[in-house]
């Protein structure tokens, strides 16, 4: 896991685990998420672009959910290249399980997402010098506020069943965002899980662990080996602390894996982990929504 304030900088290390190479927000993304198989009898599912109004403007989003009935909702949060074609796959994906997923924009106050052209990726400069600033800018109130705007759209859907509990996942710098919207509205998350996250636990007043005796969600954390070798009590405090709370979290660090390894379109792509951390997900929204 990384540092929060340098979870940017943490998105770029990928397949050597030494190279500043970047995740490939590639505009072919769509044919390397073909690799994420649809699960067993999947569901029809019909998904569309949406706007959500929040205190600081209109976010871009895509909502996607079974076409007919009502099912427990999911908030995701992206990785630092954003909503793109691999996200909307795996949000389909989710669908066809029996969810209502909305996935966001989180830089929507800069652009509109995809925000990386076919072959740019972060490694390069002018990509960084672009995106940095709009990192730099979601701090821990922004992300409460747009959680709370978003979990109040999801509410709004007809296809969402409010009376049961809601999911947040979150890739690298979304993970602590997740745990950000666990603990400011306790009343409906009641799952989240978090992919290669990065600053969940960290020396500063507002690190998202010390958020945890706020929540009532149980928890999943899928942890790169790569992180977890350069910061390797970052898990364990966040470990101490679910314990503390007497909330269940699933701690793993999963070998062999890069920062960035789940999303399908990263060079750091491993799909057999991958695939484990993806039913491990699903193992937890059948338990705990």
């Amino acid at each position: 896991m990384c540092d929060e304030l340098t979870a940017a900088d943490n998105d770029l290390h990928l397949a050597a685990g030494v190279t500043r190479r970047g995740f490939g927000a590639l505009a072919g993304a769509a044919s390397l998420a073909a690799l994420l198989p649809a699960p067993a009898n999947a569901k029809s599912v019909k998904g569309r672009d949406v706007t959500v109004t929040t205190p600081d403007g209109s976010a871009d989003a895509y909502f996607v959910a079974p076409d007919s009935g009502r099912h427990p909702a999911v908030l995701v949060w992206p990785d630092i290249m954003g909503l793109r074609p691999a996200f909307r796959q795996m949000a389909d994906r989710l669908a066809q399980s029996g969810y209502a997923v909305l996935t966001v924009n989180q830089f929507y106050r800069a652009s509109k997402a995809p925000f990386v052209a076919e072959g740019e990726s972060f490694d390069q400069p002018a990509v960084r010098e672009r995106i940095m600033p709009w990192r730099a800018a979601l701090t821990a109130d922004a992300t409460v506020s747009d959680a709370k705007a978003f979990v109040a759209f999801i509410d709004a859907q007809p296809e969402v069943d409010t009376k049961r509990g809601l999911g947040t996942t979150g890739y690298c710098m979304g993970g602590p965002m997740t745990m950000r919207t666990a603990a400011a509205i306790p009343a409906r998350v009641r799952a989240g899980a978090s992919f290669h996250g990065g600053g969940l636990a960290t020396d500063q007043p507002d690190s998202p662990h010390l958020l945890v005796p706020q929540m009532k969600a149980q928890y999943l954390f899928a942890v790169a080996e790569n992180d977890d070798q350069r910061n390797p009590q970052e898990k364990d405090k966040v470990r101490e602390a679910f314990a503390a709370a007497k909330l269940p979290a699933e701690i793993e660090v999963y070998p062999g894996t890069l920062h960035g390894w789940c999303p399908p379109d990263s060079r750091a792509y491993n799909q057999p982990q991958a695939e484990r951390a993806w039913a491990r997900l699903l193992h937890l929204f059948q338990t705990a929504l």
